[in-house]
């Protein structure tokens, strides 16, 4: 790769890593499934407008668009709410790689090699060390949501896959039309009206900069600038950098929110990028024929 691309490529994982911290911050101007209905509202509108018609069937839209956006982010930025560090989401939401492979094993026919159960297995690991660490300092549902929001990741990823989409941007923006009004419902039945209300009432110049910031920069600057690299390079050179994604997400969230890196938060760390790295960047083999294109691996941003 060339420099240039390279420094994008970290821009972007940079982009995903501290996107934790302003989720973190944005959940105390709104409710967490409203926020993220404002995040995909945002991503698609005007930008569905200028990017074409779907290039895609619509059952795949609506399918990951249900199960990244509605069920992945809103599982997420509950679990945020509820207690859940943004540098420790960002580490955790890597387990995604792990049900993406184990997924892809069931529905696509996949047979993980040698490598990737093993990284498999330190990724789990990582993610038992990290439970632990999380069971003595905070709350165990809150771990829970954000391990299911991964698990719903792998779904997504592997429908993904199916719909073989040729465009990440023009795919990312339509998808993110389907979520926004089965979040407000879901907002205005568990949240309440009033509390969706007084959130868009209050609504100020920081709130607009989150908004603007989780929408068009990690979703619209960061997926078009991630299918540009695939785009120009093999996915095998291109996917490594969403390892930094943890990277920087623990490192902004210890800076601009004082949160606290304990040693088994590290070790947690180490073996659950190690385990990712070994689980996405190992090959697989295929018990049965493929029945479509392979699609560009998905980032492992927020």
């Amino acid at each position: 790769m060339r420099p240039l691309h390279i420094a994008l490529a970290a821009l972007v994982a940079a982009v995903w890593g501290v996107n934790f911290v302003v989720i973190e911050v944005g959940l105390g101007h709104f409710p967490p499934l409203l926020f993220s209905a404002l995040r995909f509202l945002v991503a698609a509108v005007p930008a569905v407008f200028f990017v074409g018609r779907p290039k895609v069937a619509v059952k795949w839209i609506v399918g990951v668009g249900l199960v990244l956006g509605m069920a992945k982010f809103g599982l997420l930025f509950i679990g945020m709410d509820r207690g859940m560090p943004a540098g420790l989401s960002s580490l955790v939401l890597q387990v995604q790689a792990v049900f993406t492979a184990l997924f892809a094993a069931l529905a696509l026919g996949e047979r993980p090699g040698r490598v990737r159960v093993l990284g498999m297995a330190v990724a789990l690991a990582g993610i038992g060390v990290a439970a632990v660490d999380e069971g003595t300092s905070g709350p165990v549902l809150a771990f829970v949501l954000v391990i299911a929001a991964a698990a719903c990741w792998g779904v997504s990823n592997v429908l993904t896959r199916k719909a073989a989409p040729p465009d990440s941007l023009n795919f990312m923006v339509w998808v993110s039309t389907v979520p926004v009004l089965p979040l407000l419902g879901l907002s205005l039945l568990f949240e309440g009206w009033d509390r969706d209300a007084d959130a868009l009432a209050a609504l100020d110049w920081s709130g607009v900069g989150i908004i603007v910031y989780v929408a068009w920069i990690t979703t619209v600057f960061g997926f078009g600038a991630w299918g540009f690299l695939l785009r120009h390079h093999p996915a095998s050179s291109v996917a490594p950098f969403t390892l930094l994604v943890p990277v920087f997400g623990m490192s902004s969230a210890a800076l601009l929110l004082d949160e606290s890196v304990s040693p088994l938060r590290w070790c947690a760390a180490a073996l659950l990028v190690g385990g990712v790295a070994l689980t996405s960047l190992a090959g697989t083999r295929r018990t049965r024929p493929a029945t479509t294109e392979t699609a560009e691996p998905q980032p492992a941003g927020a």
